[in-house]
């Protein structure tokens, strides 16, 4: 999977240790933006992306955002490394 995006998060207290959005899986439904707006938004590909601001969201509204989309292009991973969504 090489057309990707990670973040890695900084919060200490956060489960969620990293974010990666599978551009390859990513149709532009655009529902994790509905979500969670501090985190993601659509570059100009139409293709979710993180935002910096992404370490402000905190860990429910941010597996919401996962859940949300259609295409289960988010996914999560906890500070162990082990994928945690989908």
């Amino acid at each position: 999977m090489a057309n990707q995006q990670e973040y890695q998060r900084s919060r200490p207290d956060s489960k969620i240790a990293k974010i990666v959005v599978d551009r390859d899986l990513c149709i532009s439904a655009a529902s994790c933006i509905g979500v969670a707006p501090e985190a993601f938004e659509l570059d100009a590909e139409s293709k979710a992306i993180l935002k910096n601001t992404a370490d402000s969201v905190d860990d429910e509204t941010l597996m919401m955002a996962a859940q949300s989309c259609p295409t289960k292009a988010i996914l999560l991973f906890d500070n162990d490394g082990k994928q945690i969504y989908p």
